[in-house]
């Protein structure tokens, strides 16, 4: 049964460590005016859509002597399950004591990040089509294209952030309606579009991602065509909780560890071979050397080159 939409639901998670609250829910912002997420004097506020219904939830952090507690409040027909599922989002179920340093600079990184972890949402499509949008272009042209996306046919997240502007994203059926000449409005082309609308034909499937084994998950990701390694991972990492979902075919990533492994840049061939003793946290790799600014220098004007390479998606 859902709850009604102005149902309000509390809860809080106290691991007995500090939890750095915006770096671990961090990469679920899709850039700075993402409409689904808002920081205010309360803490910070983001919408979704759960497999009960929509619900804004808000999350801050009170220090406490033994550690941080995290205190959470849900508005909407998804609360209870959204509230049920706080500790995953905070990455109660991220192995990273399992985690063994093999360079000097990871292990320091390593250090600094020690309270981070890998969270968890179990939203496949709610990481998913964002990530099909930032294919083949910028940052920039992505999050524009999905802000607009959601601002036109999304609606207001149910509790008071919806007298801020915070908006829940459409819902699979909602992303299926929307017409082939609005993606284009949003700058998203054709391919982009229609991956999505074969998605969203099997999006109560997809949902079904959360709760299988990494390889199945995987490999029904990936049985949608558009949806290739790149995509999958950025949804793994997100929706899945993924310790290894390293983004194979990102215009960055495999030059910047590269970079920050042995002083030069290398490809996704030479990447994979480099991050095997990794195996089952290359992706904490990844968001290490990033956290930790290790990336490569960037040199000359900047270029509006894609995110990722066109032949991973």
């Amino acid at each position: 049964m859902t709850g009604r939409r102005d149902e309000r639901l509390d809860t809080d998670f106290a691991p007995g460590r500090p939890v750095p609250l915006r770096a671990i829910i961090g990469s679920l912002r899709r850039g700075a005016g993402d409409p689904t997420w808002l920081q205010t004097g309360e803490g910070i506020w983001r919408a979704c859509v759960t497999p009960e219904g929509p619900v804004s939830m808000l999350l801050r952090v009170d220090r406490t002597g033994v550690g941080d507690r995290v205190v959470a409040r849900a508005h909407g027909p998804g609360s209870s399950w959204m509230l049920a599922r706080l500790p995953s989002l905070l990455g109660a179920d991220d192995p990273a004591h399992e985690f063994v340093p093999h360079h000097d600079v990871i292990a320091e990184a390593f250090a600094q990040q020690r309270d981070w972890r890998l969270g968890r949402t179990g939203l496949v499509i709610d990481a998913l089509v964002p990530a099909i949008i930032e294919q083949r272009v910028t940052g920039k042209q992505a999050f524009g294209g999905y802000r607009m996306l959601v601002r036109r046919f999304g609606s207001p997240a149910p509790g008071p952030a919806a007298d801020l502007g915070l908006r829940t994203p459409p819902s699979a059926d909602g992303w299926a309606k929307i017409p082939s000449w609005e993606w284009l409005r949003a700058g998203v082309d054709a391919q982009r579009a229609d991956t999505i609308m074969r998605a969203m034909r099997v999006a109560h499937a997809l949902e079904k991602c959360a709760d299988l084994p990494r390889e199945e998950a995987w490999k029904r990701l990936r049985s949608v065509p558009g949806i290739g390694v790149w995509t999958t991972a950025e949804v793994a990492q997100r929706a899945l909780g993924d310790a290894d979902a390293v983004s194979f075919g990102d215009y960055h990533v495999a030059k910047d560890i590269g970079y920050a492994l042995t002083g030069r840049p290398v490809d996704d061939l030479q990447l994979a071979e480099l991050l095997k003793p990794y195996a089952g946290h290359r992706y904490r790799v990844q968001y290490l050397v990033n956290a930790a600014g290790l990336n490569r220098p960037r040199r000359g004007p900047r270029l509006s080159l894609p995110t990722h390479l066109p032949s991973r998606m």
